[in-house]
């Protein structure tokens, strides 16, 4: 039951504002917006422009272009290709090597596409005074856990033509980065997940603002690891998460603009302190956020 519960806390955190700042430093190479992988090169093509950059870091999007009435497959999945010939795939924290996409032009044409995927190095984060309940749930309780863990899953499904992610996202909540995506989190002694996503401390009640337009596609105040709970899909597969929410404004189907606030920080769930959970996917690869924004607002 331990192996099971430990790898039903994926979509979990539990840094607060007592945690300590996280900065820059030889553990760690925090994400800025420069990280997220955009094209770098056209390479001829019969029926227009192939662009897809030289590398990417691993837990970043990687978007490029390629000639309209094309297919692509990554990983075994037909990649969605915009009107436009726009795309994005996701890599993941563990993720080495080559990234090769299998490109089908219109002319019948077959190409192997590849990014070299750049290695990260995360840190480690102790994080003590969960509630035990929740480090090492009962069968009753990870059985819960299990079930909405499922719910969210088959949201993060959802394929839709809309582009929203192509814009400049911005931050959520301003405050205090407290807690890193990746970072391996071991609670109460007892190793867990790497962390899904970044903390920003705040005070209860602060307006949480939606990063970049979407649709919600989940809205749940009360889930037991992660509280409240709101998933906006940007499209393409790709889609935000926000954890330990306080209260909720928005309702699944809604359209949300970018900053529109779509709740309030709080600490429900598996927290010690009030704070901003932000938790990105490219379905269920698991993107680092901060690999899509600036710097200003937080520090």
């Amino acid at each position: 039951m331990k192996t099971i519960a430990i790898a039903l806390l994926t979509l979990a955190c539990a840094a607060c504002a007592s945690t300590p700042p996280a900065t820059p430093s030889s553990t760690m190479q925090p994400m800025t917006s420069h990280a997220l992988a955009q094209p770098t090169a056209t390479r001829p093509a019969h029926a227009g422009p192939i662009q897809i950059p030289a590398s990417a870091p691993q837990a970043s999007l990687v978007m490029g272009t390629v000639p309209v009435g094309s297919t692509l497959i990554y990983g075994g999945r037909a990649v969605r290709i915009g009107p436009d010939g726009r795309f994005v795939v996701g890599v993941a924290r563990e993720q080495t090597g080559t990234l090769t996409l299998n490109l089908t032009l219109p002319d019948g044409e077959v190409r192997k596409l590849d990014v070299a995927i750049t290695p990260r190095s995360f840190r480690v984060e102790s994080i003590t005074g969960v509630p035990e309940k929740t480090v090492k749930p009962p069968p009753e309780i990870a059985a819960r856990i299990e079930r909405e863990q499922a719910q969210v899953n088959a949201v993060r499904t959802r394929d839709d033509d809309r582009e929203d992610f192509e814009q400049r996202f911005i931050w959520p909540v301003q405050g205090r980065i407290s807690g890193l995506f990746g970072s391996q989190r071991i609670y109460n002694g007892t190793p867990g997940a790497a962390h899904s996503g970044v903390d920003i401390a705040a005070p209860q009640g602060t307006p949480i603002h939606a990063p970049a337009g979407g649709i919600v596609t989940f809205a749940e105040p009360d889930l037991y690891l992660t509280g409240g709970t709101v998933l906006i899909d940007h499209g393409h597969g790709v889609s935000s998460n926000f954890l330990h929410m306080s209260r909720i404004d928005v309702k699944v189907g809604e359209r949300v603009a970018q900053g529109q606030v779509i709740g309030l920080v709080g600490k429900t769930g598996r927290a010690t302190g009030p704070h901003m959970h932000w938790g990105m996917n490219w379905f269920d690869v698991r993107i680092d956020p901060q690999a899509l924004l600036e710097s200003e607002g937080v520090k």
